[in-house]
């Protein structure tokens, strides 16, 4: 603040008030992020072909779905999901379908194994706010710096991490593709076995035998 001596109180700062209500909008963005967390899950373990309209009709029968919003895996040169967060109405919601996936063998789409689900928490948001007042520095790192040897290791780990989990990907298209022809080969075979008794009502040969056995069809 700016003392005018003789006047016996400090001159206001014009920035002050522009200051503090940034500062209020900064609380209240926090705020209604941190309820937004609350009520929203996390769901892993997904089949990559999973849509964000399989996901709604999947949790439908526990919960409202508000938004589902994919988590991007930038470790991989494939844009299919793994993961996604799902807003539900409210807490207790979030709460429900969390338990009921623990319970259950809770199956959405595509490979027949149960996806996993957790309550979300703030890290997992890419668009999360900076909690008020918190404030981030940056420095350079050099060779002989006490925190460099650290981040060579971190880094070495996150290469070999990267590399498994491509292996991974890759044995899980290949796994959903031979599922993808044996749902292609069953569904093929049903429409064949459903054509096939109706050529066999169309065409009289049910009717003829009915008759042949003396049997009334319309006998309810």
């Amino acid at each position: 603040s700016l003392w005018i001596r003789g006047l016996g109180a400090p001159m206001a700062n014009p920035n002050e008030h522009a200051e503090g209500m940034m500062g209020e909008h900064a609380e209240k963005e926090y705020a209604d992020f941190e309820a937004r967390v609350k009520r929203t899950i996390y769901i892993d373990h997904l089949s990559p072909v999973v849509t964000r309209q399989v996901i709604r009709a999947a949790l439908s029968q526990c919960a409202h779905v508000v938004s589902v919003e994919f988590v991007e895996n930038y470790t991989i040169p494939y844009d299919i999901p793994a993961a996604a967060l799902v807003e539900l109405d409210d807490e207790s919601q979030a709460r429900s379908a969390v338990d009921l996936m623990r319970d259950f063998p809770f199956i959405i789409g595509g490979m027949p194994r149960p996806v996993r689900a957790s309550l979300a928490r703030p890290e997992m948001f890419p668009d999360r706010p900076s909690p008020p007042g918190s404030k981030m520095e940056f420095l350079w790192l050099k060779q002989g710096d006490p925190e460099y040897d650290g981040m060579s290791k971190l880094k070495s780990l996150a290469k070999r991490q990267e590399a498994e989990n491509m292996a991974l990907i890759k044995n899980i298209l290949e796994e959903e593709k031979e599922l993808a022809a044996q749902q292609q080969i069953m569904l093929d075979a049903n429409y064949y076995k459903y054509d096939l008794l109706e050529n066999i009502v169309q065409n009289g040969t049910v009717k003829n035998l009915a008759g042949h056995y003396r049997v009334n069809l319309f006998d309810g």
